[in-house]
């Protein structure tokens, strides 16, 4: 647990926990984990650079969502993240609509990718990144099952179109790494 205590008068004060995400999926980590937290999120635009590459995409777009909620609440200590899938240097990010969810998943069938999360930890003049690369192989999927799959899930929200902790057994095969990063947020790191 990241905890920074701070002296204030005559008491210790610590300081609040802001997540600067929207994303259920961490909020939910972050709760299960038992952080007492709050959500503040900016309405800043994320980068989409096709030259970068998945760790330097993440680590930057984390940076970029935790900077103003941290200058913003310079007392607090502020986490963004980022997440994105990734196979043969393509980057898969949320998918504009169903049809575009099939063609990503249908790009990921029975291969192996990269899950990737970038996380920035600010708090006053301290800043933490780091990143963290999951390997997902999935099982191999006929075009019906991918249509099924869509059926079960929101893939429009979810980084590569699909979510591990929703019905993930129908389209993974295995994985290797930390399973909460491919959910949103490494949380043992």
């Amino acid at each position: 647990m990241f905890c920074i205590l701070v002296k204030r008068g005559e008491g210790l004060h610590m300081p609040r926990l802001l997540l600067a995400s929207s994303s259920p999926r961490r909020h939910q980590l972050m709760d299960e984990a038992g952080y007492q937290f709050e959500v503040c999120c900016s309405n800043v635009k994320e980068i989409s650079d096709e030259s970068m590459s998945a760790v330097e995409l993440t680590t930057a777009n984390a940076k970029l969502k935790a900077a103003p909620v941290s200058h913003a609440n310079p007392d607090s200590i502020v986490i963004g993240a980022d997440t994105v899938v990734s196979s043969d240097n393509k980057i898969f990010g949320k998918p504009t609509d169903l049809k575009h969810a099939a063609v990503m998943l249908a790009q990921l069938t029975g291969r192996t990718h990269n899950v990737t999360t970038g996380v920035s930890i600010l708090s006053q003049n301290q800043e933490i990144n780091f990143h963290v690369i999951t390997e997902v192989t999935f099982k191999p999927l006929s075009k019906t099952d991918i249509l099924q799959y869509l059926k079960l899930i929101d893939p429009l929200d979810k980084a590569g179109a699909y979510a591990a902790q929703e019905h993930g057994e129908y389209i993974i095969d295995k994985y290797s790494g930390s399973y909460t990063n491919v959910v949103g947020l490494p949380m043992n790191e």
